[in-house]
């Protein structure tokens, strides 16, 4: 058995759904990809795969090996180009994961972008609010906002954000704008589950230093555009990322409130992971993005 060969196929199965898909794709017989999977399971004495008439599915061992057999894969594709000096045009798939609406405005721009420039590039983007774990999601780059934990991920920075309080002029106008920090103990707020989260809001300056207040929640949400929306509806005053509430503000919808006790800097990095550092599309798409980035005003 060529078990590299019988690693992409089972790759390509894992990857189609389906062992019929896999030959279509391959343009093998179908016999020829079964006899190999069938080969590669005895090899390794598990089942990588449960096949039924109606569905495929892998099993946990199948799961583990799929990751294995895409960096023995990836790994040998980096070698050969680096010692070939291969110039030929970039292709395969990069998997991205970003903050559901960061990634909407600011991700996936960049996406499209990246993609006109190397059209033999397939890109799959996961955008969630939460923090992905790359290896066990099979994903190559991570955007990420706010402080790093230490981790073998290799990370870059490629810009910041900062943080906004504000609220609708007709709350303002109904409830009073506060002067101080202590003020905010005071009104009605809207909180969310983000990087100011929780009913503890901390600011930061050089001149007024470190304070903190702790907030009155009379509405808590699970997203920023629902608290951003909840402020314009008049609810309360609310804490965001300057992204997320811009619009609002530049429409009139919302206020900026306490501007001169804010100057918390939030880093933005794109991270990924060592063993595939060397893989030429991801190394690309990590340079191409942050050269973007750091071009953006609004993320400096």
């Amino acid at each position: 058995m060529d078990r590299l060969r019988a690693m992409a196929v089972f790759v390509e199965v894992a990857e189609a759904g389906s062992l019929s898909a896999a030959a279509r794709h391959l343009s093998e017989p179908l016999t020829n990809i079964s006899r190999l999977l069938s080969q590669l399971e005895e090899h390794l004495g598990v089942t990588l795969v449960d096949r039924t008439t109606r569905r495929m599915m892998l099993t946990h061992a199948g799961r583990e090996y799929l990751k294995a057999c895409r960096g023995v894969l990836e790994t040998l594709e980096s070698a050969q180009n680096r010692i070939a000096g291969q110039t030929t045009e970039l292709s395969g798939e990069i998997a991205i994961t970003a903050p559901v609406s960061f990634g909407r405005l600011h991700v996936l721009p960049v996406i499209a972008e990246f993609l006109a420039a190397y059209p033999r590039i397939n890109t799959r983007l996961i955008l969630v609010d939460r923090v992905v774990d790359l290896l066990e999601e099979d994903l190559d780059v991570a955007v990420r906002i706010g402080k790093l934990p230490d981790s073998a991920l290799l990370a870059m920075r490629v810009g910041s954000l900062r943080l906004v309080t504000c609220a609708s002029p007709l709350y303002l106008e109904r409830s009073g704008t506060p002067s101080t920090i202590m003020g905010l103990a005071n009104h009605d707020c809207v909180t969310f589950a983000g990087v100011a989260a929780g009913q503890r809001w901390v600011f930061k300056s050089a001149r007024h230093g470190r304070k903190s207040v702790r907030v009155r929640a009379r509405l808590s949400v699970t997203t920023a555009e629902a608290a951003v929306e909840a402020a314009i509806a008049g609810v309360g005053i609310t804490r965001v990322f300057s992204y997320q509430a811009r619009a609002a503000l530049e429409a009139g919808l919302l206020k900026p409130i306490l501007e001169r006790f804010e100057e918390t800097s939030i880093p933005i990095h794109l991270v990924y992971r060592s063993t595939r550092a060397d893989t030429p599309r991801v190394q690309e798409f990590v340079r191409f993005a942050a050269e973007r980035f750091r071009s953006q005003r609004s993320l400096r």
